[in-house]
């Protein structure tokens, strides 16, 4: 599978278009697309694995392990984040998404957590 196959499936399982995730990197809407027939700059590949939440071998080819090799990095903005979120097995719409959101803010509210 070529870098910009294995990109373009890693999108569409984050829940985003090629279009969207070039904006996200910073780099132009047709970036990506380019990638087609020529290969992208390491940064640009770095900056996707980045965003993707992927690690650069995996877009590579090299693994067929998705996970990052940071190892510190696990935060997780849920506002910012297109992960899947799913309890027993069954996926959350985004209005549960949303309501767990709300709940966290209320309840940060309510402990005096909110800066």
């Amino acid at each position: 599978m070529t870098v910009f196959k294995r990109i373009k499936e890693t999108a569409k399982l984050r829940g985003t278009n090629l279009k969207n995730l070039a904006k996200q990197v910073g780099l132009s809407e047709n970036a990506i697309y380019s990638w087609k027939n020529k290969t992208p700059r390491t940064d640009n590949v770095q900056a996707v694995a980045d965003v993707l939440g992927v690690s650069v071998d995996y877009l590579l080819g090299n693994t067929d392990e998705m996970h990052s090799n940071k190892k510190d990095d696990k935060t997780v903005d849920l506002e910012q984040d297109t992960t899947i979120l799913a309890l027993d097995g069954i996926e959350l719409s985004d209005d549960y998404k949303q309501f767990i959101i709300d709940q966290v803010r209320s309840l940060r509210k309510l402990r005096g957590d909110d800066e």
